[in-house]
């Protein structure tokens, strides 16, 4: 699964969820995209689920580009522990997400093809998401 190789620190605080980065709005790879269109966090299982269902429905044609990297670690304390004794230890990654961000592009395959595989990846996300195509 995906995690950074190293972190400058090893548990982080919730922080903040506005704002969208400029750059990660448009299409800058494929033909073919999945955009986000509200905001939230996806954990790591879920974007490589997401990358095997369109790989696996593209039958490895053409290309497929991951735009969002789990950098954010989350803590979980154990069950039925006592409040209090700091913070829990680290459990799993997540990528913060922002309205209007491309999650996924594709390539060199047909639209309806990509239209089908965006739909699987519709349904394995835990946000509302949109099929966006180049101009």
């Amino acid at each position: 699964m995906l995690s950074p190789k190293r972190t400058k620190y090893r548990k982080h605080q919730k922080g903040s969820k506005t704002g969208v980065q400029p750059n990660s709005t448009d299409l800058r790879f494929g033909q073919y995209g999945l955009k986000s269109l509200e905001s939230g966090r996806i954990q790591a299982k879920t974007i490589e689920a997401v990358r095997r269902a369109i790989t696996r429905k593209l039958r490895r044609s053409g290309q497929v580009w991951i735009r969002v990297f789990p950098d954010l670690v989350v803590t979980r304390k154990p069950a039925e522990v006592r409040m209090g004794k700091g913070k829990g230890s680290p459990s799993f990654w997540v990528c913060r997400v922002q309205p209007g961000q491309i999650l996924y592009e594709m390539d060199g395959i047909p639209a309806s093809l990509a239209r089908q595989a965006a739909n699987l990846a519709y349904q394995k996300l835990p946000l509302r998401t949109a099929f966006v195509e180049m101009q």
